[in-house]
């Protein structure tokens, strides 16, 4: 059973829940069926909801995939509470950015990024490792 990823799996799931959110309440109030209404507040609360839904599916199926192949739960807790923090900064980061520069949109996306890039190399060296004769 894989519990470590299906931990942050649940943890990311919530986060997603409250960011489609923010965008479902901000349609209601504004009375927009579809899109930002042009409204650029909206357009951020649609990117931070988008984004995540971009990539944390990946880092994810990564995160599965490594801990069924035997990764150390340390390892995978490291890199699961990475993926959390990074998407957590990336929401505050575009927010308080406004879509512009913000250090926490630019943490949250680097760690992310860092994430999905080191458990795609793990993946491979496995891989690599169980090919080998």
């Amino acid at each position: 059973m894989a519990t470590v990823t299906a931990f942050y799996a649940a943890l990311c799931a919530l986060l997603i829940l409250a960011l489609a959110f923010r965008v479902v309440r901000f349609r209601r109030t504004a009375k927009v069926g579809l899109g930002s209404g042009g409204k650029h507040a909206a357009n951020i609360l649609i990117r931070a909801h988008a984004n995540a839904v971009e990539y944390v599916p990946l880092a994810l199926l990564l995160l599965l995939l490594a801990e069924l192949n035997g990764l150390a739960a340390s390892w995978l807790h490291v890199l699961g509470g990475t993926l959390v923090i990074a998407r957590l900064l990336h929401v505050v980061g575009l927010s308080a950015g406004k879509g512009g520069y913000h250090p926490g949109r630019f943490w949250g996306t680097a760690l992310t990024w860092a994430v999905i890039l080191v458990l795609a190399l793990v993946l491979l060296v496995e891989t690599f490792r169980a090919l080998s004769f």
